[in-house]
């Protein structure tokens, strides 16, 4: 079979042996596998949890094709010829994190495709059954490799409370700034501003709904949020989590609101910690999700409340890996999927 290996200077598409699986796993072949904005982090080495060489693709939609003893515990809902998408956090289900059900903060976490064995950019996989979800019927393959990004945005607006009406700035218009915009425009949240100094990816947030969008780069940014949004913000959605980007989200927080940090920080920031303290602001990460996260994920898909052509802009095959990371580093997509069953796919769609 082959297999994407990313090393420090090159993305490579190498020969490797099919997996066989084990007790409770399932052997997926995979249908498409989206570029997440971590893998293009940890191509370029910055990172803070993957090292390389790595073997990416944890965004994954696949079908099983066998499954490992019969019987054995947890492979029994793993159907051979049923599509499934990848849940790629990989628990070890016996620490305090895990048995309070709170598995996306497991003390030995594991995480597919993000420094594991294997990753879903290759013709096959083995993965545990309990880490594989049925895909609807309803959503075809590119709505159903969204499931993965978006279940991060859904599990950060769950974490800040009840957003309905509330003012809400989301700083950062990159995949996962805009799947929470739509999350947000779904659970009925009032004037939402969006930040980003990309102008194209300030259109797309417009398109897709936010109030008001500010260049990050302006040198009011902080003022302009705030005049836009009326005051201060009940909540800010940090997903770019850069040092300028956390002072943006504190000071338009101030007072009293919520920070919640969704992008990966790619190395350690300052906090003004006198302002937090005394101006209550409330600082709270999000580590990507859970099922009932998943779930929703799949529901807002399926009933259209965010739609995958607003958001899967270009397509490449397997082969083509290399062009697909360059793509997604472009700023010129939301979106980019590896079609690892269908070498003839290429698409590109301009939003």
């Amino acid at each position: 079979m082959r297999r994407v290996v990313v090393y420090p200077d090159r993305i490579a598409v190498e020969a490797a042996d099919i997996p066989a699986p084990g007790p409770n796993e399932a052997l997926v072949r995979t249908l498409v596998a989206g570029v997440c904005g971590s893998d293009l982090h940890a191509a370029r080495g910055s990172h803070p949890f993957v090292p390389l060489p790595y073997r990416p693709g944890h965004e994954v939609v696949g079908v099983i094709e066998t499954t490992g003893s019969a019987g054995a515990p947890g492979s029994a809902g793993a159907t051979p010829g049923q599509r499934v998408i990848v849940e790629p956090d990989l628990p070890c289900w016996i620490c305090k994190m895990c048995t309070t059900g709170r598995e996306n903060l497991c003390e030995n976490l594991q995480f597919f495709g993000c420094g594991y064995a294997q990753g879903g950019m290759a013709d096959y996989f083995t993965l545990a059954a309990d880490r594989l979800h049925p895909v609807p019927d309803a959503l075809d393959d590119n709505a159903a490799a969204l499931i993965e990004p978006l279940s991060t945005p859904v599990h950060a607006v769950r974490l800040a409370g009840d957003v309905a009406g509330r003012s809400v700035a989301v700083l950062g218009a990159g995949t996962i700034g805009l799947l929470t915009l739509a999350v947000l425009r779904a659970h009925g949240a009032g004037t939402v501003v969006s930040t980003d100094p990309n102008l194209a990816k300030r259109h797309r947030a417009a398109a897709l709904g936010a109030d008001a969008t500010i260049d990050a780069r302006s040198p009011d940014v902080t003022g302009q949020v705030r005049e836009a949004l009326g005051g201060s913000a009940d909540i800010v959605f940090d997903c770019v989590s850069v040092q300028s980007s956390l002072d943006q989200a504190i000071a338009i927080a101030d007072k009293g609101g919520t920070v919640m940090v969704v992008g990966v920080p790619a190395r350690e920031v300052t906090v003004p910690l006198p302002i937090v303290q005394d101006h209550q602001i409330r600082i709270q990460g999000s580590a990507t999700y859970l099922p009932p996260d998943y779930a929703e994920a799949a529901d807002l898909l399926r009933r259209g409340a965010v739609r995958a052509p607003d958001f899967v802009t270009a397509v490449r095959p397997l082969a083509q890996v290399a062009e697909a990371f360059e793509l997604a580093s472009s700023g010129q997509h939301v979106k980019v999927l590896v079609s690892v069953d269908s070498p003839e796919r290429l698409t590109d769609v301009h939003v």
